[in-house]
């Protein structure tokens, strides 16, 4: 079944502003789908990142489920769709908004805010998967914590307590149980000082800068509160302890306002040796405060361990790794795409889908050297369906119009999750290369759906 939700963003947004852009940065970090608040988390190698998702076209915060995107090289990001939503919770009614995960006792607890249909409240939830990639479900079947606040942050201490925090107007926590599903005592708020969260200078009726999204951390033995900060329009700052419940003294700002989002929402994260700054903006067409987008930069911590002032790039983290094209890769492992979705695989996972003549996706880092393959690649096959009449993918190397080292036609298979396995001759694939999948196909109209690709 094909997925036309987003193809109004997809195609008119994505197709216009993309295609006049071949070889571009790859900030924001997903372009299929509008995502906001992002939440890493660093598993088995392999850094996943949590959304929310905006909906496009809307006029509020209009939100219905939670997607996950990882990677293992900061560039190529596989999409692994709707990991939870409004339905996994029975009790909630709507504003499936900003979360977070993490893991212990070999499973994975998401805590995120929702509306409590029988109160109206806003209220947090604990969603719960032996896979990182879920499905989660409802781990209680009630809210855990309502008192009409939302933004959760959680992390385990070096002695194991797990704190959880939320916000909004004011900072809350409790201590939660080993069992991460309930707690131990009553939520408390932490204070809100101009010592210990900075001075107000928006015009709302506030004391300090604290305004949301706090996102708590600890490294080399000093505790983080990274939060979004005045409004509107929000910029990003933070404060440290010498332990999770204060006393905070405020740093300053990390990301100024910036971006065409009058939110942020910060995380950070190690991994792989680096640091990174993750965030949110309305930088892909169409995107504005309510239809946003997730990007990354890497940082440097200076030498105290605080935080420098970071800004909003297109550039987005550089590359750490390469990806091997020999082994099977999922269509949905994308650097920059335009014009295309991705939908439910009848064959499992996601497949790459709403292909119209002219849209391509990039994937970054392709070692055509790889196995030793001195002499590169000398095949391609990927897995494909279509109810129409098909088309052809291009393998371009470096840019769109860049040198085209192969050619595979698709053809009709009678259904768009009906599959079959493509073949085609490759020459000139080598070296460590960006490798651009070009979609062509007469007429109007979707082309076809691609599952996952492979060289030989």
């Amino acid at each position: 079944m094909k997925t036309f939700e987003l193809a109004s963003l997809s195609i008119t947004f994505l197709l216009a502003f993309l295609h006049n852009s071949e070889v571009r940065a790859d900030n924001p970090i997903i372009q299929t789908i509008y995502t906001a608040d992002p939440a890493p988390i660093v598993y088995n190698n392999r850094l996943y990142c949590f959304t929310d998702h905006d909906l496009p076209g809307s006029t509020f915060f209009n939100m219905t489920d939670w997607r996950l995107f990882s990677t293992v090289d900061m560039v190529n990001w596989q999409d692994h769709g709707v990991v939870m939503s409004l339905k996994t919770f029975s009790w909630a009614s709507a504003n499936a908004w900003a979360g977070q995960v993490i893991n212990r006792n070999n499973k994975f607890y998401y805590y995120a805010p929702m509306t409590h249909g029988a109160t109206g409240a806003m209220a947090i939830g604990v969603g719960v998967s032996n896979n990182i990639t879920g499905p989660y479900v409802d781990a209680l079947g009630h809210p855990l914590v309502e008192n009409n606040e939302i933004d959760p942050t959680v992390f385990i201490d070096d002695d194991g307590q797990a704190y959880l925090y939320w916000a909004n107007p004011d900072l809350w926590y409790v201590k939660l149980n080993e069992d991460m599903i309930s707690y131990s005592g009553s939520p408390a708020q932490i204070q809100l000082t101009v010592a210990g969260f900075g001075a107000r200078q928006g015009n709302e009726n506030r004391t300090t800068s604290f305004e949301e999204g706090p996102w708590v951390y600890k490294r080399n033995g000093i505790y983080y509160n990274v939060f979004a900060a005045d409004c509107c329009s929000e910029d990003i700052r933070y404060s440290t302890s010498p332990g999770p419940l204060g006393p905070w003294t405020y740093r300053g700002v990390v990301m100024p306002t910036q971006g065409s989002s009058f939110t942020n929402h910060p995380a950070v994260i190690d991994f792989m040796g680096n640091s990174y700054f993750f965030y949110h903006n309305g930088a892909l067409p169409g995107g504005g405060g309510f239809d946003r987008s997730v990007a990354v930069e890497k940082f440097v911590y200076n030498a105290d361990g605080s935080i420098p002032q970071i800004n909003m790039t297109t550039a987005g983290a550089p590359r750490i790794n390469t990806l091997n094209p020999y082994q099977r890769q999922e269509a949905e492992l994308i650097a920059w795409s335009s014009g295309v979705s991705t939908e439910m695989c009848s064959e499992g996972g996601l497949d790459v889908c709403n292909i119209n003549n002219g849209d391509y996706v990039k994937v970054e880092g392709v070692d055509f050297s790889a196995n030793g393959a001195s002499v590169g690649a000398k095949s391609f096959s990927a897995r494909v369906a279509s109810a129409t009449s098909g088309g052809n993918i291009q393998l371009h190397l470096d840019s769109v119009g860049g040198a085209l080292v192969g050619s595979c036609t698709v053809p009709s298979t009678g259904g768009w999750q009906t599959w079959t396995t493509i073949n085609c001759s490759v020459s000139g694939a080598t070296g460590v290369r960006d490798l651009f999948f070009v979609y062509t196909g007469g007429g109007t109209g979707f082309l076809f759906n691609i599952n996952w690709w492979q060289f030989s």
